[in-house]
Formats: C-alpha cells, structure tokens, sequence
C-alpha cells in the first residue's frame, strides 16, 4: 500500500482554520516553554517539575498516535474488538509501574530508563539496552508514527510523495521539541490529548448515528467473532493464549521500560505525582475500545469491502463528517502524530546524549549538552523520515510494529522484571539474558523468514520472555552475588507505601485498586 485516497474530502475554510489554529497554538506553547528551558535538565526532564495531570495526559497522548488511531480502526475492520487487548491491558500494567518501578525509577533520580540497568546491574547492561532502545525508538516507533501520518498527509495535498510528507511532519515536531525539550512535548499533549479524546468521540458517535444507534442491530449483522476479547487458540489474528503471555510482555515493555514513554514520569516532580499521571493515563486507556477500536467494527457495515485495514480511519472521515467538523478531525490525526513523533525524538536524543555523549566527556556543562541533545534531534528526525516511507511494504502498519516488538523486547522484560525482585541476581545474569535471550530471537526470527515457524507473534513474545526469564533465573543460581555485593536498587514492600503525610483520598493503592476493577469488569462483558 503505497497512499489512502482521501481525494474525496473537501475542507472547508472552516476546516482549515481548525487546523490553522491547531498548529498555532502549538507554536505558542513551544514559545512559552522554550523561554525556560536553559540546560540538560530542563530539555530532557523538563527540570523534574510535572504535575500529575500533565504526565497522565501526556502518557495517554503519546501513545495514542496517528498509529493507533489508523492501526487500531483498521484491525478492528479486519478482525474485531480483540484488537483492543493490546489497549485495556495497559492498566494494570500501569498499576505496576506505580506500585514497583515509579518508586524505584525516582528514587534512583535517574535521567534514562537504562541508566537503572546500571544501578542495578551494571555500566555494560546498560549500554546494551540504550542502542537496542534507540532502534526501536527510530525504526520502530517514529518511523511508523510518521508512515501513518505522510499517507493521510499525502492523500490530501496531491502531488505529496511520502518522504516528503514525512519529512515535513517531523520537520514541525522536531521543531518545538528541540526548543522546549520534554516541557513542551507535554504541554502540547496535553492539549493533544484533549483534541484526540473529542475528536475520536465524535468519529464513534457519527458512526453510530449512521447505524441508527441501533446496537442490537450492529450485533445482529457483526459476525459474533468480531465483538468478542478472546479469539480462538488458532486465529491467525489475535489467539487467547498470545493475549495472555504475550500481550502482556509487549505492554510491560512499552509502559515500564520504553524511554519515551517513562520520561515524563522520570519528569514528575514527586513519586505522587507519577503514580497518580500513571494511574490517570491508565484510566484513560479503558475507554478507547469504545472510542478508537468499535469505529472499526462499524465501518464493517458502512464502508463494506475496503481493500486495506489501514484506509478505514481516513476513510469514515472522508464518509461521515458534516462540513466544519472534518478539520477538527484532522487537527486530532496531526495531533496524535504531533504527540508521539516529539516523544520518540526527544527520548531518542536524551539516550544518545546521556547514556553515550556526557559519559564520555563528563566535562560537558549543562548548556553545552542541551545543544548536543537538540543537535541529536534534528538527526533523528531525518533519519525517521528517510525510513517511514519503507514500511509500506509490510502487509499492515500494526502488523509492522507488533512483529517488530515481538522478537525485540522478551530479553528486556526479563531482565527489569526479575531484576527488580531477585536480589542474587547479578550483572552475569542481565548480560547472560540480554545476549542469549536475543541470539534465540535472531534464530526464530529466521525461521519465521523462511516460512519454518508460524507461530502468532504474541506467541513468541510469550514464548521468548519464559526462555529469557529461565535464562535469568539459572544464571542467577549458578552465579549468585553476595549479600554485599547486591544492589540497593531492588524492590521492597516499604517502596509500595504512599510517600508520608499523604491524605487516604491520595493513596493510589485505592485508585489502582478501582482502575483493576473497571478493567475487570470492561474484559468480563466482552470476553
């Protein structure tokens, strides 16, 4: 699939305004925020000064991207609501986080999420996770956030190739982002988050409407496959068993381990704070099975016998929108775009930066390395750009990013999951995981090029996290560290405990209590 035929859609002078002051206001808080944004500490943490709310929507904004939003509606078209899985299982992962690693992560006053790995392990665990992460970040995550965006883009502006679609998209995130740092990325989710809540909102409620908001209608004419969580052991899409091992592995990644989603906890300006951002982005996660992925189920009925998943999104656009409304749409898609793409450069530039370039030349001041991080930036931006048009020749932007994750991620999930709890556990056991868990993903990955293995993805995300965690587990029996030698960097039940002088209305235990009730109770009535 090389371009989404949106030819159809005619924006209105309205529509462009919408978008106009989209990109405006965006530049206004770029300004703002650039204004205090002086060191290192100010462009990659945004000086530890985060409020709860800002970190919440800005978790939620950044990883509902272009990608999401294009990928999720598209898979639902294709296979149903089991799609969300990979959505409502964020959290209790996020339950997690706040309970052992928001705790371990702040008190550690770490800058990079692989800068723990050496608290923990040591200087050659962290390196090792540092490059694997910048990868993912650039080949994974903002190329694929920016294919999403350079095909709607490219649709609307004729005569647009992809490259350059891309390239201008990251061209303007980079932009704000190399000024106001992490402040500005998520100052400007913030607002979104908001815009991407209205505007997926508004494309359910107009799908809806064209079905006469008749639910027993679109039940009766849904295959009955499609409007449940679990499919079957050997559905080729989604299997229950890759739901439960698998889905799982790849989110811990993403919410607990993935840089650019962990730095604006890294940011928050106490422990409280993250955890309640943690807590509310988690929140946010429930409703998008309503929002993001049942528009693709009903587009089934509304834009029947669609070539490609990934043209329904656009394509319920280009169908259901009255005049005015479709610029606010699009403001959303750019803005989901907008949210992840400053994410992925920012997190990109503070791990080249304060994993590689100021070990390295730890003379550097905090001024000197902010304009380093802001050089790294604009590389990786073009790097992104230069990749994002090649994904076109994967089968589904989804497919793409999941397939990807699945054989890169299992070693990593081990190595921080046990690492957090098994005190004998020393750096011989994260290095052992970390080389032999990703020797065995090479192998099975060439089998499955070969046409060898046809094992689902989340199969073998599951499948290599069990070999990874029994490779950590023996390597940590075989080579145990003494009790001197263990690090102070481990979990303990104190850690789990509110910060003093906290009010019962503030204990997230209670939250994040509720926030599994709701997810149990959302699972139980579509299992």
């Amino acid at each position: 699939m090389d371009s989404i035929n949106l030819s159809q859609i005619s924006l209105t002078a309205t529509d462009l305004g919408v978008i106009a002051g989209y990109f405006v206001l965006v530049a206004v808080i770029g300004v703002l925020v650039a204004r205090r944004t002086h060191d290192d500490q100010d462009l990659f943490l945004a000086g530890r000064r985060l409020h709860w709310v800002p970190v919440g929507l800005s978790l939620f904004a950044s990883n509902i991207s272009s990608t999401t939003l294009i990928g999720l509606a598209g898979a639902a078209y294709t296979w149903g609501l089991a799609v969300a899985n990979y959505e409502w299982m964020a959290a209790p992962i996020l339950v997690l986080m706040a309970l052992v690693f928001i705790p371990l992560y702040l008190n550690a006053r770490i800058g990079t999420v692989p800068e723990w790995l050496e608290h923990r392990f040591d200087r050659r665990a962290r390196r090792y996770f540092s490059v694997l992460t910048l990868l993912a970040n650039i080949l994974v995550d903002t190329a694929g956030t920016l294919f999403a965006g350079a095909l709607v883009l490219a649709s609307l502006v004729p005569g647009l190739d992809l490259f350059s679609a891309a390239l201008l998209l990251a061209a303007i995130a980079a932009s704000y982002t190399a000024a106001g740092g992490l402040a500005a990325v998520v100052y400007t989710d913030m607002l979104q988050a908001i815009l991407l809540i209205i505007g997926a909102c508004l494309v359910t409620w107009l799908g809806f409407a064209e079905l006469g908001f008749d639910w027993g209608a679109l039940v009766a004419a849904t295959p009955p496959e499609r409007l449940h969580l679990f499919l079957p052991l050997d559905d080729p899409n989604l299997p229950w068993l890759g739901t439960l091992i698998g889905v799982p592995v790849l989110g811990f990644y993403f919410w607990c381990t993935n840089q650019f989603i962990v730095q604006r906890v890294l940011g928050a300006r106490t422990i409280a704070h993250a955890r309640a951002g943690a807590l509310l982005a988690g929140l946010l996660k429930l409703p998008v099975l309503f929002i993001m992925v049942l528009p693709g189920v009903m587009a089934i009925q509304i834009l029947p016998g669609l070539e490609h998943g990934d043209q329904v999104f656009p394509a319920l656009i280009a169908e259901l929108l009255p005049v005015g409304l479709t610029g606010l749409i699009l403001a959303a898609l750019v803005a989901a775009l907008m949210s992840s793409v400053d994410s992925t450069l920012n997190a990109a530039a503070t791990l080249l930066t304060l994993d590689f370039i100021k070990p390295a030349w730890p003379s550097l001041g905090p001024r000197r390395t902010a304009w380093i991080g802001r050089a790294a930036i604009v590389f990786f931006m073009l790097l992104a750009a230069v990749i994002a048009p090649l994904i076109g020749h994967f089968e589904g932007l989804f497919h793409y990013l999941q397939t990807a994750l699945s054989y890169l991620v299992p070693p990593v999930v081990a190595v921080f999951l046990l690492g957090a709890f098994v005190g004998r556990a020393g750096p011989r056991s994260a290095l052992a995981t970390l080389l032999g868990g990703h020797l065995i993903s090479a192998v099975l990955f060439v089998l499955w090029l070969l046409g060898c293995m046809s094992l689902h993805f989340t199969l073998v995300a599951g499948l290599l996290f069990f070999v990874s965690a029994g490779i950590f587990l023996i390597t940590s029996w075989r080579w145990p560290v003494s009790a001197i030698q263990r690090s102070s960097a481990l979990w303990s039940p104190a850690l789990s405990k509110p910060e003093p002088g906290m009010r019962w209305w503030w204990d997230y235990r209670l939250y994040g209590m509720l926030l599994l009730m709701l997810t149990l109770a959302l699972v139980w009535n579509f299992h």
